[in-house]
């Protein structure tokens, strides 16, 4: 069930100990495109924080919905307001209509996982077949950055280490929440860019870590 206090998720190794998320390690990646954007929303008067949490909170339920119809479960809408709800059911029809045709059997949906050798956990978001081929997909509202192919490829990492067959290619959408953002479909197979990069992130981590 999604609800807008949803606690930082952790993830911990096998002898017990707290490890790092995919997404933790990637936000070490530098975002000049969010400045420029909360830059353009000061000058309309916007209080981008403020913003940024509506539809943070937006995007948040309907990622929740994606999840729990592709589980044959019912998202809690509960914690959201009318407004946040309407808003994310736009979203999750723009994902129905994608979805439309297509052959879509899920092994695994909001799975989280460790890797051991890199030490590292994820949550990913669906992976199984699409017109019988193995794919990864990632659900972004907001937005593709380069970060999601990053983190996406840690994903298949985590697949792999723990015994499932590698997807033959990643899919990343893009659902829109507002009029003036347009729906992204993202196919990405450069695996080995991606995950050296993510490689050079963990290692990131834990110096950063040794500064302090």
């Amino acid at each position: 069930m999604a609800t807008k206090a949803k606690a930082h998720q952790r993830y911990k190794n096998k002898a017990g100990d707290i490890v790092p998320g995919v997404t933790t390690i990637t936000n070490l990646k530098a975002k000049p495109q969010l400045v420029i954007w909360a830059n353009r929303l000061g000058l309309q008067g916007i209080d981008s924080s403020k913003y940024r949490d509506e539809k943070a909170d937006i995007g948040t339920l309907a990622h929740a919905m994606i999840l729990s119809h592709l589980k044959g479960e019912q998202a809690d809408t509960s914690d959201y307001s009318a407004n946040q709800i309407t808003e994310a059911e736009n979203c999750f029809l723009s994902y129905l209509a994608w979805a439309k045709g297509k052959d879509i059997k899920p092994t695994l949906v909001e799975q989280s996982l460790i890797s051991e050798s890199y030490q590292f956990g994820g949550c990913l978001d669906f992976y199984g077949t699409i017109n019988g081929e193995r794919v990864l997909v990632d659900y972004k509202t907001g937005g593709i950055y380069d970060e999601a192919k990053i983190q996406t490829c840690a994903y298949r990492q985590l697949l792999i280490e723990n015994g499932h067959p590698a997807p033959a290619k990643i899919v990343i959408l893009g659902i829109p929440r507002t009029e003036d953002e347009k729906f992204q479909e993202v196919t990405f197979t450069k695996f080995d860019v991606g995950w050296k990069y993510f490689k050079n992130l963990r290692e990131n981590y834990d110096l950063d870590k040794l500064l302090k």
